[in-house]
């Protein structure tokens, strides 16, 4: 609905404020009562579009004092405290229906637009050929790579086995070369030792023997008991005894200073090779075993991802059928676009069998009719006095005499602009649930009025707005006064769009004029004094339409002959 579109209420609300008038002006006598009162029936009637949904005390009674002029007595009473608005219809809530294809989607049978669906119905099928097809492709993906993520958990568990394996191997090496270095020290070495000692210990004894045996041959040779050969036998033995011994020391000596270091040297050597082939076995096994492990992650992934895309792609096929998430009306987004919902723009062709839509695109929406809720467009001056669950009737331009109650839901933060007509314009948009709407057959953006109620005036003095004059400062109505009528000053209260009450001025029984007298019939005017007390008096203004509850009773309000509704389109 367009801010600058001009409201329905307008003219309707003039329209009977000026029969009122003639009314009044043309007919005496007790028949003043009963058109006086079918005068209001018919202003609040067409102000508001609908009949009011709540009983009204009466508040006023017509009389006839003078010939010709309609005055009003006035009453204690109560009256309601409306504002009238006007709006359109919307469903709370609403589904958007959406093409989730990814490829080419031809629309092959769509539900027809404004059909009521139920939840789970056949809204929109598409053509599935090209999607089954692309959907046997990644059963094929998948089936390869999972093949792939197989063989690499099995390549992974070979090298696993590979390790432990060369491990195993390599740990035996190292034990063998500790037991060989251990065996070497407790064993070898010892006996080698032990060897030496004895050779050298056995050299001694034998060297020491001959030389004796030597010392008793000179002896010997000397008396001439052995021969000179005998004699020189022994002195050789001797000589070999003694280079033995010394061999003897010498082999000591050689294996203390260099084949034992030898022999220790090569075993640490042989462990610590050992060891460090432990070392790189391990390493290289690991390296091994990383990779295979990232490639199985990554087969997995693949196979994983190719799992995804299958599934999208069953999804695909799923959406190639598109059902309805809920209970609600059907509407094209074509409507929506051709400014059917106020939404203004595109030329849109709604779409058929055979229509080709992109991917994401908006095809339909689905409004939840069964709780509706009207829009409805309240001046800037009255929105602060609308508050949530303020009671609201509201009448569809479809069903002008069905009355719908709802419930404030909530005002908007920031006002609209009114358009180009009037960019002063400055309108706040209400949302009203509606309570009950079922069997009415309400369809979004369809138009609508409503009297928002703000309150209710109890047991308070009242006369009707077009009796209420204004100049200056000063608020005033006619008082019989003779042949003719004065001007009284009044202090006003609280009014809706009819009736405005009255806190000072006036009385229980007190009669008021309807209308503007002529200048001859006016006996006694206000003090200048009163009207402006500051500056000069501006000229009178005639039929001043009252302030709402609310606003200060001072303040400048338009005449009565100019009088709009309180709120907008």
């Amino acid at each position: 609905m367009d801010s600058d579109r001009p409201s329905d209420t307008d003219a309707p609300l003039e329209q009977p404020l000026a029969q009122s008038r003639r009314f009044t002006k043309r007919i005496t006598g007790r028949k003043l009562l009963l058109i006086g009162a079918g005068a209001l029936i018919v202003s609040v009637g067409a102000a508001m579009a609908w009949p009011t949904a709540t009983r009204r005390t009466p508040i006023v009674s017509s009389t006839e004092r003078f010939d010709g002029p309609a005055l009003i007595v006035v009453e204690r009473g109560d009256f309601d405290m409306v504002i009238p608005v006007s709006g359109e219809l919307s469903a709370l809530r609403q589904v958007e229906v959406r093409n989730l294809l990814e490829g080419r989607a031809v629309i092959t049978d769509i539900v027809a637009e404004g059909k009521r669906v139920a939840k789970g119905e056949v809204l929109v099928r598409f053509a599935s050929e090209e999607t089954a097809d692309r959907n046997k492709d990644l059963q094929d993906k998948l089936k390869t790579a999972q093949t792939e993520a197989v063989s690499a958990e099995q390549a992974l568990a070979i090298k696993r086995n590979e390790k432990a394996s060369e491990m195993d191997k390599a740990r035996l090496q190292v034990q063998l070369a500790e037991l060989a270095l251990e065996g070497w020290r407790s064993g070898d070495q010892v006996s080698k030792r032990q060897q030496l000692a004895t050779a050298l210990e056995a050299a001694t004894i034998d060297a020491q023997r001959l030389q004796k045996r030597f010392a008793e041959s000179e002896t010997l040779v000397a008396k001439g008991f052995i021969s000179r050969d005998e004699f020189e036998r022994d002195r050789i033995a001797m000589i070999q005894a003694d280079a033995k011994k010394k061999q003897s020391e010498l082999d000591i000596d050689v294996y203390e200073k260099f084949q034992r270091p030898q022999d220790e040297a090569k075993r640490k050597s042989d462990l610590d090779q050992a060891t460090a082939e432990l070392s790189r076995t391990e390493q290289r096994k690991d390296s091994e075993i990383v990779k295979a492990t990232s490639d199985l992650e990554s087969a997995q992934f693949r196979a994983k991802t190719a799992q995804e895309r299958l599934e999208q792609g069953q999804r695909q096929i799923e959406n190639t059928t598109i059902r309805s998430p809920t209970d609600g009306l059907v509407v094209y987004a074509s409507s929506l676009e051709s400014g059917g919902w106020g939404r203004g723009g595109g030329e849109s062709s709604p779409p058929t069998a055979g229509t080709e839509v992109k991917p994401n695109e908006l095809i339909m929406i689905i409004p939840d009719t069964s709780q509706m809720v009207a829009s409805l467009k309240v001046s800037e001056a009255l929105s602060g006095r609308i508050k949530p669950d303020q009671e609201v009737t509201v009448f569809s331009d479809a069903n002008p005499n069905v009355p719908v109650v709802g419930t404030v839901l909530n005002v908007s933060v920031l006002a609209e602009s009114g358009g180009w007509r009037d960019p002063n314009r400055r309108d706040y948009k209400v949302r009203v649930l509606l309570d009950d709407s079922h069997g009415l057959d309400l369809k979004p953006s369809m138009r609508c009025k409503a009297s928002i109620l703000l309150g209710r005036a109890e047991d308070v003095l009242s006369i009707p707005v077009q009796a209420v004059f204004r100049e200056g400062i000063a608020s005033y109505v006619y008082v019989p006064d003779g042949k003719g009528f004065s001007q009284r000053q009044v202090r006003l209260g609280r009014s809706s769009e009819l009736q405005v009450e009255v806190v000072e001025g006036l009385g229980e029984g007190d009669e008021v004029l309807l209308r503007e007298p002529a200048a001859e019939e006016i006996m006694v005017r206000l003090p200048p004094e009163v009207v402006n007390p500051k500056e000069e008096q501006p000229a009178r203004q005639r039929g001043a339409r009252l302030p709402t509850t609310g606003e200060t009773p001072t303040s400048p309000a338009p005449p009565a002959s100019t009088a709009q509704p309180s709120s907008g389109s």
